[in-house]
């Protein structure tokens, strides 16, 4: 197998998927948001540990 039909192997997948791949229930506000609460989450754990600094 070469390197170039090994690249337009990959060109032909990649234009088979141009919806994006997202699925149709995902926002991404939400998604986000979520991550953005999980992490702040973490961090607020983190700190309530962390009382000797």
């Amino acid at each position: 197998m070469s390197l170039h039909s090994t690249a337009a192997q990959l060109v032909t997948l990649a234009a088979e998927g141009e919806h994006g791949g997202n699925h149709e229930s995902l926002q991404p506000a939400v998604t986000g948001g979520g991550a953005l609460l999980i992490l702040l989450l973490l961090l607020w754990i983190t700190t309530r540990f962390n009382r000797d600094r």
